[in-house]
C-alpha cells in the first residue's frame, strides 16, 4: 500500500552515507519491499561506515545539501570488525567539527541499521526528512564566493 506523501513548501536535500553491506543492503531491502519513505535522500555506499572521512560532511554542506545521515553495521556487527567502532568514536569528533563550523547538529544523524531492518531504515529516513524540514533550509555556504567562479561565466 502506498501512502499519499504530502507536499510542503520546502522539500530538504538529504545525503545519506552508508554501509554496503548492513544499511545499503536494508534500504534495499525496503525498497523491493515497496515500502514507502521520503524521497529525499540520496545515498552514498561506502565499503563501511569507518570510512567516513570528515571532510565528506563539510563538503556536502557545502555543496548544498540540508541533511546528512551516517549509517552502517551495529556495533559488533561489522563485516571489517572494528570499523563501526571507529565510526562511532568520530561521531563526536564530528558534532565537535559540525558546531565549529556553526552547522545546527540537528542537521547530522548516525544511525545503525543491519540488512534486515528495512522499516527501521524507513522511519529513520521520515523522522530525519521531517527534522530537517522543520529546521529549513541550510543557507550557511550559499553566500561563498567560488574562486573559480569568474572562469565559468567566461565560457
Amino acid at each position: 500500500m502506498s501512502k499519499k506523501i504530502p507536499r510542503h513548501d520546502f522539500e530538504p536535500k538529504i545525503m545519506a552515507f552508508v554501509c554496503k553491506w548492513c544499511t545499503y543492503s536494508g534500504a534495499d531491502l525496503a525498497g523491493t519491499s515497496r515500502m514507502d519513505y521520503s524521497p529525499n535522500v540520496r545515498m552514498v555506499r561506502l565499503p563501511c561506515s569507518g570510512r567516513i572521512d570528515p571532510q565528506f560532511l563539510i563538503k556536502t554542506f557545502e555543496q548544498g545539501v540540508d541533511g546528512v545521515i551516517v549509517s552502517g553495521c551495529h556495533p559488533g556487527d561489522c563485516h571489517y570488525n572494528e570499523g563501526n567502532y571507529y565510526a562511532r568514536r568520530r561521531n563526536l569528533a564530528f558534532r565537535q567539527l559540525l558546531d565549529f563550523q556553526g552547522i545546527d547538529l540537528g542537521r547530522l544523524e548516525f544511525s545503525w541499521i543491519s540488512a534486515a531492518e528495512a522499516i527501521k531504515w524507513t522511519k529513520v529516513i521520515d523522522a530525519f526528512t521531517d527534522r530537517v524540514r522543520a529546521l529549513g533550509p541550510h543557507k550557511q555556504y550559499h553566500e561563498l564566493i567560488d574562486p573559480y567562479d569568474h572562469y565559468l561565466e567566461a565560457a
